[in-house]
């Protein structure tokens, strides 16, 4: 039985909202990698907070019927550079309990491990919709402070967050509040509070789809001068700094209204696969945003998080809310690239879903980006194919799905000296040998 401090993972009940030839012994040893890995590795595998992403690779190869080899090799390759888990203090975990010294701790690396030891202590006590309710949704100045950061870090709490609620590990769901709790939370700050502001509250009925928005801001003057390639951080630096009122006016008018919540799933999914895959160059080889995919790889756990029981709808409405915002604050981030449906309409189709599963899986240095890419793209398809004949903005459909698996998996296995990613596509650095990997 999985618990705050064991992970273990069950085919029959833990093969997440989407899988594929989920096998037993795979489970047994993708359970096993996964506690070492809490055991052994800190969330960050260098001092630059680049993460750890060992469970969301696991997890997602274990989901696309990875064997146990599959798991063990994958393993080996990304633990080798992996930093070790720091030491826990007993008196800062004992001190947490106090809201004013939780707080005090915010934002630290160092706390990881007593903000892990913490959340797995409340979850023992309380489960995990009930630690969720109070450090996540309750609405107070620490519950708030908590949600700010969730979309920190590139969204990377939120995914880990998403494959702990998806497989139903609650030791994952303890790391991701953990990892949660050591990033910054400006961007919540500075975005996503004044948006919903703006926004007149949680839940408003939502006139305007993302697609509508995503054309809206790739004509607005001042969103295309907001950006620079030499920004250090294109959304803090960029957005935030030249046009936030222009960019916050936009966010504001993704609202999802509690009858809207299926169709405004949908939206999103195909809007973000619909940018991360048409922001191509004619002129050069086929690539994939490395910004964009995290919004896309992320997509695929609102399909359980609009499902959860113990979630009550406000927070469900305001997580997809979230979502969407930062789906469209990425995009203009990277320059807004031109969107060119015709390079994915166009594209062969050599392999069918079960073949980019096996490509992914067999992929010699995957870090787990790819499969989550490829398990995302097929769970999407499953999603928006009910609204593809209806007359909602649909750009992505038919086999269009199956060509974007094409481009993921033949785009990523390019010449060794190749980058599996492209960073910032819609620069025209970015696009040249070495482009760089600003944020």
């Amino acid at each position: 039985m999985a618990t705050a401090t064991k992970i273990h993972l069950n085919p029959a009940t833990d093969a997440g909202i989407y899988s594929s030839n989920v096998r037993e012994d795979a489970a047994q040893t993708a359970s096993e990698i996964l506690q070492e890995d809490m055991a052994k590795h800190h969330v960050f595998f260098n001092d630059q907070g680049f993460h750890n992403h060992i469970p969301h690779q696991i997890l997602s190869i274990y989901a696309l019927g990875a064997t146990p080899e599959h798991i063990k090799a994958g393993y080996k390759h990304n633990k080798i550079y992996q930093r070790p888990a720091l030491p826990a203090s007993q008196d800062v975990i004992q001190s947490m309990h106090d809201v004013a010294k939780f707080q005090e701790c915010l934002g630290k690396e160092e706390n990881y491990p007593n903000y892990l030891a913490f959340f797995q202590q409340e979850i023992d006590d309380k489960g995990v919709g009930g630690v969720l309710e109070e450090y996540i949704f309750a609405g107070d100045e620490r519950a708030e402070n908590m949600l700010c950061r969730l979309f920190g870090g590139l969204v990377h709490p939120l995914i880990h967050l998403g494959f702990g609620l998806e497989f139903n590990q609650p030791a994952i769901v303890a790391q991701a509040l953990a990892q949660t709790a050591v990033h910054e939370d400006w961007i919540g700050r500075q975005f996503f509070l004044p948006a919903e502001k703006m926004a007149g509250g949680i839940g408003k009925p939502g006139k305007k789809s993302l697609l509508q928005l995503l054309d809206e801001v790739h004509t607005d003057k001042a969103l295309i001068e907001s950006v620079r390639w030499t920004d250090a951080n294109k959304i803090r630096d960029g957005i935030l700094t030249r046009a936030p009122g222009e960019m916050v006016k936009y966010a504001a008018q993704f609202t999802v209204s509690e009858e809207q919540v299926e169709e405004k799933l949908a939206d999103m999914i195909n809007t973000v696969v619909y940018y991360t895959s048409t922001a191509q160059r004619p002129t050069k080889d086929m690539k994939l945003d490395f910004f964009f995919i995290h919004c896309l790889n992320s997509s695929i756990f609102f399909s359980k998080i609009i499902k959860l029981p113990f979630l009550d709808q406000r927070s469900k409405l305001r997580l997809l809310e979230w979502k969407g915002r930062m789906d469209l604050l990425m995009y203009v981030s990277r320059g807004m690239p031109d969107l060119l449906l015709e390079e994915v309409a166009q594209y062969p189709i050599k392999d069918d879903w079960s073949q980019i599963f096996a490509r992914s899986l067999a992929h010699p240095s995957d870090d787990g980006h790819l499969a989550k890419l490829v398990r995302a793209l097929a769970h999407g398809e499953k999603v928006c194919q009910p609204y593809e004949s209806s007359n909602r903005q649909m750009p992505i459909k038919g086999d269009m799905w199956l060509r974007i698996g094409n481009i993921a998996v033949d785009s990523t296995v390019k010449e060794e000296n190749s980058p599996m990613w492209i960073r910032s596509t819609g620069f025209d650095e970015a696009w040249e040998p070495q482009g760089g990997a600003r944020m």
